[in-house]
């Protein structure tokens, strides 16, 4: 996220922030689909995965108020950026998962980042 360009929005900078995670599933998409079901059926995986990506949230809020050239903790609305951000990578991965691949997780996650702008 800090490796952004300053003169994106925050949104784009989110979204392309998370390229970084769908590139795993781009290297190695049936071993992907095979540990993204295995989490998901997994209530024990499954709380893993939320809590470790809850701990991401912090961290991607903190990255957007350093965009903004604050040195104080994140706002309520980047924060409420980053979690909408974990949410629409969440929601892009389960809508790839019951694709059984077939659609593009790429495709997804800006779809799913459009759906949260349209007006």
């Amino acid at each position: 996220m800090r490796a952004r360009p300053a003169g994106e929005d925050d949104w784009t900078a989110l979204r392309r922030a998370l390229d970084t995670v769908v590139e795993r599933y781009h290297q190695d998409p049936a071993g992907a689909l095979a540990t993204t079901r295995l989490v998901r059926d997994t209530p024990a995986l499954c709380a893993r995965q939320l809590e470790k990506q809850h701990g991401w949230r912090p961290g991607l809020a903190q990255a957007l108020a350093e965009r903004h050239g604050s040195s104080q903790p994140a706002t309520l609305g980047e924060t409420v950026r980053a979690a909408a951000a974990l949410d629409c990578l969440n929601v892009a991965i389960d809508h790839w998962t019951a694709s059984d691949g077939r659609l593009d997780l790429v495709d997804l996650l800006d779809e799913a980042f459009a759906a949260l702008t349209q007006e």
